[in-house]
């Protein structure tokens, strides 16, 4: 019985899908379909498929319209009540699929899982282990460079790192899926936040193990595009999902934070596309809705406001 959909985004990257498609082919587990969402690739993606993997649901876009755009595809075309959003360059370990479905079906509450990713260069050390969220307005993968032995357990996460998670489809279906606004950058912590509002919690798989090449599709951890996009979708994460009260609490946080990071920017040559970010996402809260605040929520709120500056405690002493 197929219960699980793996959706991989694909643009320009015929160097890494064979690893990422022979990696599912050796799943221990059986019961999923795979759709691959070609972004307008332009490198002969689209005939290895065609050729190699015919096993393999192909949805060709016109052009590229994003991480966001191409998942989205994706997941509406899937059928199955869980679906797992992968990254091209990634090679998942032969307990991957099973380990995130066992993992989301121990509890109705759990919204999304996420894997253990490990860097492909060195499979000793960790790539993410989840999304974590701070009060300064910054995101961060948690364990990051660090043994991947210690991280072997089970915990809640403030979200999922989409590039390889198990999500519960009908949850994101209702939740509007990943915010297109976003096209790529912070549009799974933003839809983590949003479930995290309902009530919903995420979690780290660790059972379920992935080797992450990273930046496959920018090309570098700090570039001009990934700068500007992951600032400007941090304001509008902010602005989103947060109500004015808990904007003003956090101000002084957030002013902070910005500063640091528009200095960390300068240094790395940078600060301009920095700050034409920030402007950007500006101008996108004025095009965008905010989540409307539910009285009901509230409980929820507060245990995130919380999260958030436990998590500043985390960043400082990682």
């Amino acid at each position: 019985m197929v219960n699980v959909t793996v959706v991989i985004p694909n643009y320009n990257g015929i160097a890494y899908l064979p690893d990422c498609l022979d990696a599912l082919r050796r799943q221990r587990y059986s019961g999923f379909d795979t759709i691959v969402v070609d972004n307008g690739s332009t490198d002969g993606s689209q005939e290895l498929l065609d050729k190699d993997y015919p096993e393999v649901k192909v949805i060709r876009l016109p052009k590229n319209q994003g991480f966001c755009g191409a998942v989205n595809v994706g997941i509406r075309a899937c059928k199955t009540p869980f679906v797992i959003l992968l990254n091209n360059d990634t090679e998942a370990a032969p307990g991957f699929v099973g380990g995130l479905l066992q993992a989301i079906q121990k509890d109705a509450r759990r919204f999304s899982c996420s894997a253990k990713m490990v860097q492909f260069q060195d499979r000793e050390r960790i790539d993410d282990a989840g999304n974590y969220y701070t009060a300064l307005g910054w995101a961060y993968a948690r364990g990051k460079g660090e043994p991947q032995r210690d991280y072997c357990r089970e915990r809640k996460i403030f979200a999922s790192c989409a590039g390889a998670a198990i999500y519960r489809r009908d949850i994101l279906e209702r939740l509007g899926c990943f915010d297109e606004a976003h096209f790529a950058y912070l549009e799974d912590v933003d839809v983590g936040y949003r479930a995290r509002i309902q009530g919903y919690v995420n979690v780290f798989a660790p059972k379920a193990v992935v080797c992450h090449v990273g930046s496959a599709t920018t090309g570098s951890r700090y570039n001009s595009f990934k700068v500007q996009y992951s600032a400007r979708n941090n304001i509008y994460l902010i602005y989103k999902n947060m109500p004015f009260f808990q904007i003003v609490l956090n101000l002084p946080f957030l002013a902070v934070g910005f500063l640091i990071k528009f200095l960390f920017f300068v240094k790395k040559g940078l600060g301009r596309e920095y700050i034409s970010g920030l402007l950007q996402g500006v101008k996108i809260c004025e095009k965008n809705k905010k989540v409307r605040f539910s009285a009901e929520n509230l409980w929820n709120y507060c245990k995130i406001q919380w999260e958030l500056w436990v998590n500043i405690f985390r960043t400082l002493t990682k």
